[in-house]
């Protein structure tokens, strides 16, 4: 099953202070809570049509829909976001039925639940090509990718790996039986704990499912010796985890696209195009890292988060 398919179960309760660091690279975030009244104009579209941004049902994909949305909005769109529309099978409808007009989504995830493509990809940029070939067909635009990319990975604590000299999957195969959590959902199919098991020859991983989240808890007590994460992950900033280099590319290249319908796409001025891939083009695997932990963990607001990292940058 593909993770980025999935729904994350981040609580988005909404909080105004207690960032705890700045977002790295960009600059302190400064959040104290002051209004997203004076965020962008709300001037009509400049073309005459309305804009309706989606978002998946998690902290990283509500940042990226809140960044869109603001900023098109700041250039005189009339936007209107909706959060929450669902897996990645249902806000792909939703554009292609023109419920949405723009998304982000994941590069590797339009390969696989899309266009069902099995064959694993040798790079970032055959990835990107091969799902732009989806979007022509389905007469949709999809502008830069982002230098971040969100996957699953396997975890290992940092006194394992030295102690196993582990820096890939595969060094996992000569260190005997070891125990590994992913989440219920994610044991089957190609990428999941038997994919992994049967691509790298694994046969000494022993499972343990956890829900998602509580596998940060479990491989912190020594619980569980190995652990599914995504790569975004603001845990990660936070724990003594070394993440093995999957050196097979079993779990592919998730960089992050913005999807457009062709009919709206039409509708965008330069500076709209400018400004998705200006935007795109800053949010390194830092930055949307250190923005998910001011989101899910540090409980602010999405839409702050969006809008200081928007100010920061001179997007605004």
């Amino acid at each position: 099953m593909s993770v980025r398919g999935q729904q994350r179960h981040f609580d988005r309760r909404q909080a105004l202070t207690g960032l705890g660091r700045g977002l790295l690279g960009l600059g302190a975030l400064g959040l104290t809570g002051a209004s997203l009244s004076g965020c962008g104009s709300d001037n009509a579209n400049p073309k005459g049509k309305s804009i309706t941004v989606g978002s998946k049902g998690f902290a990283e994909s509500w940042i990226m829909g809140e960044l869109y949305a603001q900023g098109l909005r700041n250039l005189g769109y009339t936007v209107d976001l909706k959060t929450n529309v669902g897996s990645s099978d249902i806000i792909s409808a939703a554009l292609l039925s023109g419920q949405i007009d723009l998304y982000p989504e994941y590069t590797g995830v339009m390969l696989v639940s899309f266009m069902g493509e099995d064959k694993l990809m040798d790079s970032a940029e055959e990835t990107y090509e091969l799902a732009q070939t989806w979007a022509e067909d389905n007469q949709v635009t999809m502008l830069k990718a982002t230098p971040f990319e969100n996957k699953n990975a396997v975890a290992v604590r940092k006194e394992f790996a030295e102690e196993h000299d582990l820096k890939s999957v595969s060094d996992l195969k000569g260190i005997g039986d070891f125990t590994y959590s992913t989440y219920p959902d994610n044991v089957t199919g190609a990428q999941g704990y038997e994919g992994i098991v049967d691509s790298y020859g694994l046969d000494n991983m022993k499972l343990k499912t956890l829900s998602i989240g509580l596998n940060y808890q479990a491989i912190e007590r020594g619980e569980i010796d190995a652990a599914d994460v995504f790569t975004t992950d603001p845990q990660l900033l936070r724990s003594d985890l070394v993440v093995l280099d999957d050196d097979k590319k079993l779990f592919g290249f998730q960089n992050v696209v913005p999807l457009i319908r062709d009919d709206t796409f039409v509708d965008f001025d330069d500076g709209a195009t400018e400004f998705l891939n200006e935007l795109q083009s800053l949010l390194t695997l830092e930055a949307i890292q250190a923005m998910n932990e001011a989101s899910a963990i540090n409980r602010l607001d999405p839409a702050q988060v969006a809008k200081t990292f928007l100010d920061d940058n001179g997007l605004m």
